[in-house]
């Protein structure tokens, strides 16, 4: 199995170009979502971790907000307690698709939980710093303090751009990303 990891800045267009691969495609975001829905477990944890901000189950993602903004000691409980959730629920992934040829693993910090592992193919999703404010701005949720408190998360883009094997500079059209793909699946898979 090839493991393709997606790298990139917030708002690049990360799950974009994962979806448009064709492949099964890992969607850390979206998962996060199913577990504040559906799993009690991580609910009473952070419960625990944050009485004054946790409350109400499923996990209201407001509250979760409220904490990340009241604190960076409350945004790395979080991580704590969700990044080894997220971990379980890959290897579920990746045992369900062990017959397939490649998957895609969207995970937005995928290097600095070192979840990457040696042998896995990285893109780089590059995309103009305008385009993404534009797009991030157009969110329904977007906020400024908690952009910059997830910024300060990541590893530097140029280290990001230095340990990616391919990168795809993306106009956010899908013609162009396609081809790209197309062309990155082409060199891999000879």
């Amino acid at each position: 199995m090839i493991r393709i990891g997606i790298l990139g800045d917030i708002g690049s267009g990360k799950s974009f170009v994962a979806k448009n691969f064709g492949y099964p495609v890992f969607n850390a975001d979206k998962e996060v979502s199913k577990l504040y829905k559906k799993d009690k477990k991580i609910f009473f944890k952070l419960k625990k971790k944050l009485p004054k901000f946790i409350h109400t189950f499923p996990i209201n993602k407001n509250e979760i907000i409220e904490a990340i903004l009241d604190s960076k000691i409350n945004l790395n409980k979080i991580i704590k307690i969700i990044h080894s959730a997220i971990r379980v629920e890959m290897k579920k992934f990746l045992k369900k698709n062990k017959k397939k040829k490649i998957v895609i693993l969207d995970i937005p910090l995928l290097l600095e939980n070192r979840i990457s592992q040696r042998g896995d193919i990285l893109i780089f999703i590059k995309s103009k710093k305008m385009d993404i404010l534009k797009r991030l701005k157009k969110r329904s949720n977007f906020n400024e303090k908690l952009y910059s408190r997830f910024r300060k998360l990541q590893l530097p883009l140029d280290y990001k751009l230095k340990r990616s094997n391919f990168i795809i500079k993306n106009n956010f059209t899908k013609k162009s990303v396609k081809n790209n793909i197309e062309n990155i699946l082409e060199e891999i898979c000879q």
